[in-house]
């Protein structure tokens, strides 16, 4: 799952993010509001969290022009701001939440869950052929076994389990998971598909990853 992280301050950023992608999300981090516009122009995410204070754009202008299009992927806000018409204001914007500074990470998680939690068909779980995919744990598993799987493991599967039978390209992956701000070389993905396919082998798996020539990945099941 990709998040937009518009949040000035840096090393908050730097902490929240670092958060974030420990528990297997993928994050684009701006800090200013003109860099969000910009990011949402090109990017395709899951969920925002925006600061309202921020350099260039405030956060309640991106929110509007973000509306204003017709997108409606989940926002939360968050600001140093508590006063009830400031709340008032965001929500009526089109935010989906808000959260007050100073706050407990856990709350944060589970904040960015339920405003999240709208957009996916199944909520908890994946399942595939013999496979479910945990999104609360991050485990995958078969009627053999389980594996906890690492961050970009975890988000590679959850995009393939969530498209499956479709074709996903090298460049799907590297923009969904590492970021428009990703210098990795395409070979990358190829890895972290081998670290999958052999975890689906130990799991006897009913389903594979099949490559399609310079064109990208299908999961699909297997007899």
């Amino acid at each position: 799952m990709k998040l937009l992280f518009a949040e000035d301050e840096r090393s908050l950023s730097r902490a929240i993010t670092h958060i974030l992608e420990k528990n297997c999300y993928s994050v684009d981090a701006v800090y200013d509001g003109q860099a969000a516009l910009d990011y949402l122009e090109n990017g395709d995410y899951d969920g925002i969290i925006l600061d309202i204070m921020m350099p260039k754009v405030d956060g309640i202008t991106v929110l509007r022009e973000l509306r204003s299009k017709g997108n409606p992927v989940p926002v939360l806000m968050l600001t140093a701001k508590s006063e009830i018409d400031d709340r008032v204001l965001g929500l009526d914007t089109g935010a989906n939440d808000y959260l007050t500074k100073p706050f407990d990470t856990k709350e944060l998680l589970a904040r960015i869950r339920a405003m999240t939690r709208g957009n996916r068909a199944v909520d908890a779980t994946l399942n595939y052929g013999n496979i479910t995919l945990n999104r609360t744990n991050f485990e995958l598993s078969s009627p053999t076994g389980s594996f906890r799987l690492a961050n970009k493991e975890y988000q590679m599967m959850e995009l393939l389990m969530a498209n499956a039978g479709q074709l996903i390209s090298s460049d799907q992956f590297l923009e969904k998971i590492w970021g428009l701000d990703s210098n990795v070389e395409s070979s990358v993905v190829w890895v972290y598909i081998s670290y999958l396919r052999k975890k689906l082998t130990a799991l006897n798996a009913k389903v594979s990853i099949r490559a399609v020539r310079n064109a990208g990945y299908v999961l699909e099941e297997t007899k």
